[in-house]
């Protein structure tokens, strides 16, 4: 394993890395008390080496890591490669192309669903990792040995499963079902944090179209100002004051400090003010351009049955098949397609239709049926 602390040292473990198919990648981060999620570590291993990157070494510049992450002729290998990504995502600007997340490939697999990295290597190589630093102060310095072994440990073993996953997907013929699957985890939308969107988040409590355009403008409002603070986004203003706000409109400071959420003496603040111009502008949001409410999800009348005899068959699809359940089919898929034969709905397309959409299709029109074979669930078509 070898420590990297310089900016040269990182362009010649990048150059090395970038001669190969493939790479292992993971980062080591915090985000307690920041918005963004401040990256410490870095580690990167190929078929042949591994490297441990200081990310807060002073004066290291991560363009080279950047370079090796835009390089589509290298496969980054993540495992729950999300957060990962949107690391390199706030930090370079980009997402990396021709990624393979682990974690999705096991899912595939026969692996369960969203297997934990250490899990996944216990039943893949038979070794058992130690987990003891999962939460541990990255940005401290310097380092220990027992941390540096940690993060070896994250990337070197990532190297078998990967061969492993990806041998047992070729043979499968479900290589192109992943690469489907990893068009969501690099698509830029998927990272972008839209201030206007930020209510979009929030578990609504509001019953009107006004306290929505209201909610909408102090979300948003709340948004810009953890994301310029940098810090979480319930050290500038709880959840329960943007309903509160929302639900009562105030428009003047005095109002605003009346509310029981409103922390004492915070609305004469600079937010107190910015708060109630945010709610000025909800107001005057012309009616007819209010948004309408979120409609929680409506079971059509009569499909209860349907759905639920849809959630055993997907069951025993997802056993025979060796598949992870959630990645076939999810509980609004057999809601949608228990409403509709021709539901818009993953399930219904591609490799999930062959595998599980036509027979959930047959069972809903009495043309499959399920019956005990001893001990087992088993489909018989009519």
């Amino acid at each position: 394993m070898s420590m990297i602390t310089s900016t040269p040292a990182l362009a010649d473990a990048c150059a090395h890395l970038a001669r190969f198919d493939f790479v292992t990648v993971d980062t080591e981060f915090l985000r307690e008390t920041t918005f963004w999620p401040k990256l410490c570590v870095i580690q990167l291993a190929s078929p042949e080496r591994v490297f441990v990157v200081d990310a807060l070494a002073d004066g290291l510049d991560l363009t080279p890591f950047f370079d090796l992450m835009r390089n589509e002729a290298v496969i980054k290998v993540f495992h729950a490669a999300r957060q990962d990504i949107e690391i390199i995502w706030h930090l370079g600007g980009f997402v990396p192309q021709r990624v393979f997340d682990t974690q999705v490939a096991a899912m595939v697999c026969g692996f369960g669903d969203s297997i934990s990295y250490d899990q996944l290597v216990a039943r893949v190589t038979g070794v058992s990792l130690d987990k003891s630093h999962r939460f541990t102060d990255w940005s401290r310095r310097p380092l220990s040995q027992s941390q540096l072994d940690y993060a070896e440990a994250d990337v070197t073993h990532l190297r078998d499963v990967y061969r492993h996953l990806s041998d047992t997907l070729a043979a499968r013929g479900r290589s192109d079902w992943v690469n489907e699957e990893m068009s969501v985890l690099t698509s830029e939308s998927t990272y972008r944090t839209e201030p206007e969107d930020a209510w979009q988040r929030l578990r609504m409590r509001v019953k009107k179209p006004r306290e929505l355009v209201i909610l909408k403008e102090v979300a948003a409002w709340r948004e810009r100002e953890a994301q310029g603070r940098d810090v979480p986004r319930s050290r500038v203003l709880k959840d329960d004051s943007l309903f509160e706000i929302a639900t009562q409109g105030p428009t003047t400071v005095e109002a605003l400090g009346q509310l029981r959420t409103i922390p004492k003496g915070w609305e004469r603040s600079r937010a107190g003010e910015e708060i109630i111009a945010a709610v000025k502008r909800g107001i005057a949001v012309p009616k007819e351009e209010w948004p309408k409410l979120p409609k929680g999800r409506q079971v059509p009348e009569g499909t209860g049955a349907a759905v639920d005899l849809m959630k055993v068959l997907l069951k025993l699809v997802s056993e025979n098949e060796g598949v992870a359940s959630k990645v076939i089919a999810t509980v609004d898929d057999l809601e949608d397609i228990a409403a509709s034969d021709n539901a818009d709905v993953p399930a219904l397309h591609g490799w999930r239709r062959e595998m599980f959409g036509e027979l959930a299709l047959k069972l809903k029109r009495g043309q499959l049926a399920l019956s005990f074979d001893g001990k087992k669930v088993v489909a018989i078509e009519q």
